[in-house]
């Protein structure tokens, strides 16, 4: 019996998943990180079938027939279309456990701080609909967090600000829980629509949202920068309706989004105004945690530092804290199961 209590043991696998508005991260319990795609996928509009899912789905976007959808499921951080969640993520925990185990997987999800009962239940019923064995959902900064290495369980207080595509997470953790947090709906893909806007505005051109991810990756900064950069952009005149292109250069572009980026900043300064004095006293003596993809707009951590006077640190890897962070979190169930969510608690 206990010999076949080991050779299952074995065979069962664990994962953790960041479920984000425009990546999807998979982190395989004793090997790492083995998935990172984008969170898209391709289906026909009847949905009787899925033709393609992360980076192949996403060179699809904006190219495609009336009868195939190129579409994000995710939208801030949260489920805006059930059957297709449940149907990417069903993919991605496939492409996790490909050639590794037969066996059904305890998953745990990253979650913004914040999202409702209803919204976390979506996902645990797409986790479980995806095959799932059990399913858990943490908190994304409180991920972050332990993904950065940061200790959370410690008497000290840490703060986090987790900049990812459809949310920013800012959070002060101490004792291994959140003690202030704030979630917006403000974070890449807003600065990506204020560059369509903009160059609309600016130049009546239309350009697509994967155009203006580019641009804002190529020369978007925070902070005014000693060299000015340009950067050829191509769309759709609205006048003549013909093709065109134009230069823009990377202070129009600080320009188009620092109403996002001022959102974000706000919203750093209100968390910290509200966390206890002895953590914010820790926190100016041990700075700022920069973690998502967001944080590396150039320029971001000095702005904040700038603006909170006090340090503020990028972490080494901002794009696979969170994911980084779920994978630690299977490995300390029993001291982090006061902080994860499952399906019986809601």
């Amino acid at each position: 019996m206990a010999t076949v209590r080991g050779v299952l043991a074995r065979l069962t696998r664990e994962l953790g998943i960041d479920l984000g508005t425009a990546n999807t991260l998979v982190y395989l319990r004793g090997e790492g990180i083995v998935v990172r795609e984008p969170s898209v996928i391709a289906h026909r509009t009847d949905r009787r079938g899925v033709l393609a899912v992360g980076d192949e789905a996403k060179r699809m976007i904006g190219r495609t027939p009336a009868e195939i959808v190129a579409t994000r499921p995710l939208r801030h951080g949260v489920i805006a279309d059930f059957e297709i969640t449940a149907s990417m993520l069903s993919y991605f925990i496939r492409r996790g456990l490909t050639g590794r185990s037969s066996r059904r997987p305890r998953v745990i999800v990253g979650v913004p701080h914040g999202v409702t009962e209803v919204e976390k239940r979506a996902v645990l019923d797409a986790t479980l609909h995806a095959g799932a064995r059990e399913a858990y959902l943490i908190e994304q900064p409180l991920a972050a967090a332990i993904g950065a290495g940061a200790p959370i369980s410690d008497p000290v207080g840490s703060m986090i600000v987790d900049i990812g595509g459809g949310t920013t997470e800012v959070a002060t953790i101490a004792l291994g829980g959140i003690v202030t947090a704030r979630s917006i709906r403000v974070a890449g893909d807003e600065m990506d629509e204020a560059i369509i806007q903009y160059v609309r505005r600016a130049y009546n051109l239309l350009i697509g949202e994967r155009t203006a991810e580019e641009i804002k990756i190529a020369i978007g900064s925070a902070y005014p920068e000693h060299e000015e950069q340009t950067i050829k952009a191509r769309g759709r005149d609205l006048v003549s309706g013909l093709p065109r292109t134009l230069v823009l250069t990377s202070g129009e572009i600080r320009d188009a989004i620092a109403q996002p980026v001022q959102t974000i900043l706000e919203t750093v300064r209100t968390t910290l105004e509200r966390t206890p004095p002895e953590l914010a006293a820790d926190i100016m003596e041990r700075g700022v945690l920069l973690t998502g993809g967001g944080s590396l707009l150039r320029g971001l951590a000095t702005l904040l530092a700038d603006h909170l006077e006090i340090p503020v640190r990028p972490t080494r890897d901002p794009l696979s804290d969170v994911v980084v962070g779920t994978g630690k979190a299977l490995e300390q169930m029993e001291t982090l199961r006061r902080v994860l969510v499952t399906s019986k608690e809601l």
